[in-house]
């Protein structure tokens, strides 16, 4: 097995931690310090340091802030076990070796404490380690879906492992396991498809990140999110109210957790999300006796970012909110900024005994296992052997290789596509063709995404540019200024803007914007044959512009291989993606699903491919 490097020493009966200039010698591994000893079954080291936990202690594993919100000084102070790097939270330069640098550099001030418990490092890798520059993009959880390969899917959760691994954190809070039932939601994207076995099947990528042992090579703790129904809500609003009964919830929105379970996920994040208007974060039924109890999940439970706080819909956490969410089973608390708080109050809830000393220790079995299961008490730093992997030429092939598959021919009248390689001409236009920001979406190296030359990349343009043959002109301009019609096909690249969260919920119109449709109007008034190529992270109202354009190819959004794409149109791969969603004939349909009885324009599982 590949280890991390070692800078941690095991020697027998002793244990050394190289910290900065000097050595920290650690206790016994005999003994008092049985939790050192490899010899000793897991369950066995986690009671022995059990026993030498104070409060405070155990406390500060079940609390994890934001790295921006403390100092080196704190972790080994408040005996914090457990960072996150927010979206864009990252270091200066943000580079690979930085990365591993600084999650390095708070490592070592968890080892500085007495008991030397390591902390676990974590990152939204949802598409990839998307939050740094340089790190290959895979196509969002929609595409993967189209692709209905969940071997695939798990060899990409192979690969960001790997990424992850070289730049120091062992945690990603992937795979989004929601069931998207409304596409006017913000997480969509986020979404395998609408029906519970898409994402079901997809959990393959929890086997991809934590591999066959979570001790084994390049291995990170997985994350099953977010329980439960959040793709439900009434209207599609994210962070909104899902208004099912709980038969509907248990078949649609339950069993991607069950099979992410099964397939031994880590952890579980917690859902902000209402059922029935009870706040899912203070929901002891559905965390403890369904998820705990009944699918058996034996890892431990986070609160998503201050989750906690939205309990009673007041701004502010109160000692109620913290005290509710603990009882309802959450082990560790996500607490940004305000985690000080979160500890003072806690800890009078411990003593006032509004919340059991057995909750705690329980929570802390959970987490300390996972620890202990990933080898971080053995090998706690960044294996920077890893770090050649990020970016590299065989994650980016992988990636071109899944943003093909991914794409969706929904519209080939007269068989316009493929696209001939050579002796040809073809006019690109739209905003979102020279893109690698548009085209990778939310979730990469900021929060929201942003268009732009944000990280290394191919853009679609670049794609058809490097696939045209002898003889071929690719002419390029981004209003569609310039065509005529002496070229042979026009491919307009266009759709939605980056957006995450909450603020891509679109309750009004779904739509194309004006600036893609002047462009489009104007390739079409050329009179050559219009390709539309859709890079959006869900199904657009494109109904009525539909029949004025020969072919329909949806994109989705691939990520920085963007050549994949190209691929699709030059018939270098052939179509074989198939909706993940029921796509609408107008947004006044929404919610429409697969069986729901409404008439779609393209119905689940729809996509064409080329004759041979």
């Amino acid at each position: 097995m590949h280890r991390r490097p070692s800078r941690t020493l095991t020697v027998g009966l002793m244990t050394t931690f190289l910290l900065g200039g000097g050595a920290v010698t650690g206790v016994r591994a005999a003994g008092a310090a049985t939790h050192f000893d490899t010899r000793k079954p897991v369950r066995e080291r986690v009671e022995a340091l059990l026993k030498r936990m104070s409060l405070d202690e155990k406390i500060g594993q079940m609390t994890q802030p934001e790295r921006q919100a403390v100092t080196g000084d704190d972790i080994t102070r408040y005996r914090i076990g457990s960072l996150l790097s927010g979206g864009g939270s990252t270091p200066t330069p943000n580079t690979p070796e930085a990365w591993a640098d600084m999650t390095d550099a708070f490592q070592r001030q968890a080892l500085a404490t007495p008991l030397k418990v390591p902390l676990i490092y974590g990152v939204d890798a949802v598409h990839g380690h998307n939050n740094v520059v340089g790190a290959t993009i895979f196509p969002h959880n929609i595409g993967l879906g189209a692709t209905r390969d969940p071997g695939l899917v798990r060899r990409i959760g192979r690969a960001t492992a790997e990424e992850v691994t070289g730049t120091g954190p062992d945690w990603t809070f992937a795979p989004c396991l929601c069931v998207a039932r409304n596409d006017r939601w913000g997480r969509t994207y986020e979404s395998f498809g609408e029906v519970p076995e898409l994402p079901s099947a997809m959990s393959t990528i929890v086997e991809g990140f934590q591999g066959r042992r979570l001790d084994g090579r390049a291995s990170i703790l997985a994350t099953a999110k977010h329980y439960v129904g959040d793709g439900g809500t009434t209207g599609g609003v994210d962070q909104g109210d899902t208004q099912v009964s709980e038969a509907e919830l248990r078949r649609v929105h339950l069993p991607p957790f069950r099979a992410a379970v099964r397939r031994g996920v880590g952890s579980v994040m917690i859902s902000f999300n209402s059922w029935n208007g009870v706040k899912l974060h203070g929901h002891r039924y559905l965390i403890t006796d369904v998820l705990k109890r009944e699918l058996g999940f034996s890892g431990f439970v986070i609160s998503d970012w201050n989750g906690i706080d939205q309990i009673d819909g007041q701004p502010g956490f109160t000692a109620a909110e913290v005290t509710t969410a603990i009882n309802a089973g959450l082990d560790m608390i996500m607490v940004p900024y305000d985690w000080k708080r979160f500890i003072e109050v806690l800890r009078g809830e411990v003593q006032a005994g509004r919340v059991p000393m057995a909750r705690i220790d329980d929570a802390n079995r959970r987490i300390l296992t996972k620890k202990f299961e990933l080898g971080l008490f053995e090998r706690p730093l960044a294996d920077r052997r890893y770090l050649d992997t990020v970016g590299s030429d065989r994650h980016r092939a992988l990636a071109r290789h899944a943003a093909a598959r991914s794409q969706v021919l929904l519209k080939n009248a007269g068989n316009v596509l493929p696209l001939r390689r050579n002796n040809n001409k073809i006019f690109v236009a739209g905003k979102s063709a020279d893109d690698i920001g548009i085209q990778t979406g939310g979730w990469t190296i900021t929060w929201q995404g942003a268009p732009g030359a944000i990280t290394p990349g191919t853009t679609i343009l670049q794609g058809i540019r490097q696939n045209a043959g002898r003889n071929t002109t690719v002419t390029y301009d981004k209003e569609g200024d310039g065509i005529d019609g002496s070229y042979k096909a026009a491919v307009a690249v266009v759709g939605e803007l980056p957006y995450a969260e909450f603020m891509g919920d679109r309750p009004g119109a779904m739509g194309l914007d004006d600036a893609d449709l002047a462009a489009i109007a104007k390739l079409r008034a050329s009179g050559v044959p219009v390709i539309v190529v859709l890079v959006s992270g869900r199904p657009l109202d494109i109904a009525a512009e539909l029949p004025k354009w020969n072919a329909l190819l949806e994109a989705w959004l691939p990520g920085t291989e963007g050549r994949g794409v190209a691929d699709v149109l030059f018939g270098l791969a052939r179509p074989t993606g198939k909706l993940p969603v029921t796509w609408m004939k107008s947004a006044g349909q929404q919610p429409i699903n697969r069986g729901d009885g409404k008439d779609p324009l393209f119905p689940f599982g729809y996509g064409l491919t080329y004759r041979r």
